[in-house]
């Protein structure tokens, strides 16, 4: 019997040899090759087979692959067009929503976030430290924190000038987020407090460049990544807790735009036509889409701007755009659905369990250990998510150990189970139904 196959095997073997040989001449094997694939058809050439169609259209495809392939390379370090220009969007969360999002955020899949601003200086409970101090419900351990540990007229602009980043390295810092498998790296420019860590125009000594570290934080930090190969995004809070004119905008139940008009808006043109963002990552929307001009800067942002061909926005543009309107979508912090989602989204999320900015009474049992990361990773890429892992340096501009180990260690996981997530697509399920959290 096996004689038998063995015979009928070679049989067909020589008589599809003869039917090649018939139609195109000498037997060739084609090789998956670029360059063995060229030079297969430029022999074919002279030997006048100009039309062989299939291997012309096998040319043709490894070349449009590589020519895609050396466009991702160039829009990644170069920041050029991955998104054709033939759309011009509206401004209309209709027309917003219907750009897609550009193909290098779908494959980064992972980015680093960072919280860093006058909050850093007292380092205790949290970024939200000024509001939960001086808001409208104070709390009491907070309340408590700065009786004892402060002057009676201290103010939070006091602070300020405690938050001087002498030890800032961004080229370090780019160092280990390199080293941790990241693609992009998303910095507060602006946080709810209102302080801007970049030389802006519209906030006169409440900015880095006036008091404080006396440098452009924002600037320098987008220098660095991109030297590493990094996207760089740049995250912007809309409101401030204690602006009077937002206060008052507020009061006037939004139908003035005083706020809007001379602080919000001209920083974020400033943003984007200063530093060319990857990311313009919006945050502190509580108010209507009509009271920020969110469609038309977004409008904007999407046609004319200097970032028009390849920036990426979130969801975060009004009080009701959460996981409805903008770019992809982040819903809530720590947004982690844990099903496939129809919409690409994104889960901001900390290694330090208990806040964004760093905290002078961090306990190692609030850190995330490298097992809780990876499950993380899991979930998120598996249901169509991105994963933007945040740390917060301290006031000094140090990334302490404990958060750049964690960040190394991704890395290392990374760099060996990264072609199972970088790129990848959704697979039908998510999860085990048998075996929980798998």
């Amino acid at each position: 019997m096996r004689i038998y196959r063995l015979q009928n095997s070679l049989v067909a073997l020589f008589f599809f040899a003869v039917v090649i040989i018939y139609c195109t001449g000498p037997i060739v094997i084609v090789a998956a090759n670029s360059a063995d694939v060229r030079q297969f058809s430029q022999q074919h050439e002279r030997h006048g087979f100009k039309n062989n169609v299939l291997v012309n259209n096998l040319v043709n495809h490894q070349n449009k692959i590589k020519q895609n392939n050396e466009q991702g390379e160039k829009s990644r370090f170069k920041g050029e067009a991955p998104i054709s220009q033939e759309t011009r969007y509206s401004p209309t969360w209709a027309s917003i929503d219907s750009r897609p999002i550009p193909q290098w955020y779908d494959e980064a899949k992972i980015g680093i976030f960072l919280h860093w601003g006058v909050f850093s200086v007292p380092s205790y409970v949290g970024a939200w430290f000024w509001y939960y101090w001086k808001g409208p419900n104070p709390r009491q351990d907070v309340v408590d924190f700065m009786k004892k540990n402060y002057r009676p007229d201290f103010t939070y602009a006091d602070f300020a000038s405690m938050f001087t980043a002498e030890f800032y390295n961004p080229d370090h810092w780019a160092d280990i987020f390199k080293a941790s498998g990241a693609q992009y790296v998303v910095l507060t420019t602006k946080h709810h407090e209102g302080f801007c860590n970049w030389p802006t125009n519209h906030s006169f000594n409440w900015n880095a460049m006036d008091v404080g570290p006396k440098r452009d934080l924002v600037g320098d930090l987008a220098v660095a990544v991109r030297k590493q190969g990094l996207r760089f995004g740049t995250y912007h809070s809309l409101f401030e807790w204690f602006h009077p004119l937002y206060l008052q905008d507020v009061a006037n139940n939004f139908t003035t735009q005083d706020f809007v008009i001379a602080k919000t808006m001209p920083e974020l043109y400033e943003l984007v036509n200063t530093y060319k963002p990857d990311i313009v990552w919006s945050d502190g929307c509580a108010g209507p889409d009509y009271y920020w001009n969110s469609t038309e800067f977004l409008a904007w942002l999407y046609n004319d701007s200097p970032v028009k061909d390849y920036v990426v926005t979130n969801d975060r543009w009004c009080s009701d755009c959460l996981c409805k309107h903008g770019g992809y979508f982040t819903c809530d912090d720590h947004y982690n659905p844990k099903t496939l989602q129809a919409r690409k989204f994104e889960d901001p999320t900390t290694v330090d369990k208990k806040a964004w900015e760093f905290r002078r009474d961090l306990q190692l049992s609030d850190v995330h250990t490298m097992e809780d990361i990876t499950t993380l990773i899991a979930q998120v890429v598996s249901c169509g998510g991105n994963l933007l892992i945040n740390v917060g340096p301290t006031k000094e501009g140090i990334i302490v150990p404990i958060f750049e180990e964690r960040l190394r260690q991704m890395g290392q996981w990374l760099s060996v189970n990264g072609e199972a997530i970088y790129a990848s697509k959704p697979w039908t399920y998510q999860n085990d139904t048998i075996t929980p959290d798998v």
